[in-house]
């Protein structure tokens, strides 16, 4: 867990690519994407059919060690508008425990516009909380400051000859977007032109390494 600070909120980077709001005993995450090898699945495309089991395992083992009375779901919670209804049984128990232990608040996103009441919680299309903004897609022309998800932002270096990728937070004045939680996830560049599009071009990459917060430069 590394403390930073933005737009003067105490935040707590987790290497597991979330974000925590002391302040508020807040969980935030982006992008879990539940339900997305099921969505191939109806394609024919067939993958593994365990990624919202691993991604509910991550996020319940997170919830646990973080201890959280509310926890925030930046938008793409679901890969489509179907994924809810798609859950398998265990899921679905593990999804219904999560969301009555917590405050729990999905904000929507691109991929699911609308969640269903049967897995509980709150639906927001986005919530102003305590000077900060959240919501799914960073908006250019937003002055608040604002967290949001929805890009997927990874950072890679050279390290002793070979080439490292890790999901990253990024960061501007007023701008950070969280990495995609979700197992199943890809992910764009963090100096991607369309994260530059959003969040402008001064910013940097915030990767957390175990008592660490490394901070990369973010050039196009």
């Amino acid at each position: 867990m590394v403390r930073f600070s933005f737009c003067g909120h105490d935040l707590v980077a987790l290497a597991q690519g979330a974000l925590y709001w002391p302040a508020r005993r807040a969980l935030i995450v982006a992008d879990l994407h539940l339900e997305k090898a099921s969505w191939f699945a109806r394609g024919g495309q067939m993958l593994p059919p365990y990624d919202t089991l691993a991604t509910l395992a991550d996020l319940g083992a997170l919830a646990a060690a973080t201890d959280p009375a509310e926890i925030w779901c930046l938008g793409d919670s679901f890969h489509d508008v179907g994924g809810c209804e798609r859950l398998p049984p265990q899921a679905c128990e593990t999804l219904a425990e999560l969301t009555a232990s917590h405050r729990w608040v999905w904000i929507t996103g691109n991929h699911d516009p609308v969640v269903s009441a049967l897995v509980g919680g709150e639906t927001m299309v986005e919530a102003a909380v305590d000077g900060l903004v959240l919501r799914h897609e960073a908006d250019p022309a937003e002055t608040r400051p604002e967290l949001s998800g929805h890009f997927h932002p990874k950072f890679r270096v050279h390290r002793r000859g070979r080439l490292v990728s890790r999901r990253c937070f990024v960061m501007a004045e007023t701008k950070l977007i969280l990495p995609a939680f979700g197992s199943l996830t890809g992910g764009l560049e963090a100096h991607h032109p369309e994260i530059l599009r959003a969040v402008g071009s001064r910013a940097e990459a915030l990767v957390p390494v175990r008592d660490r917060l490394l901070r990369f430069p973010v050039a196009a």
